[in-house]
């Protein structure tokens, strides 16, 4: 069964293959691809809610400690 993170690694990497061919950088994709899923979560999601998830995103970006919760 694919899943959501299936089709969006394939997506991701092949956007960063194209930047790379291209001397794109890599975190100029990455910005308009965060831009494009903050688009994403407007159609069905309050900006409060945009920020927490973008705030909790932030507060685990260390992959040497556990995250605080664990997000359905």
């Amino acid at each position: 069964m694919t899943t959501a993170r299936d089709i969006a690694t394939k997506h991701m990497d092949a956007a960063l293959a194209d930047a790379k061919a291209a001397n794109v950088p890599a975190e100029s994709v990455a910005r308009v691809m965060l831009e494009k899923v903050v688009h994403v979560y407007k159609e069905t999601r309050s900006e409060e809610d945009i920020a927490a998830e973008l705030v909790s995103t932030s507060e685990n970006l260390s992959q040497d400690e556990d995250y605080m919760f664990m997000r359905p």
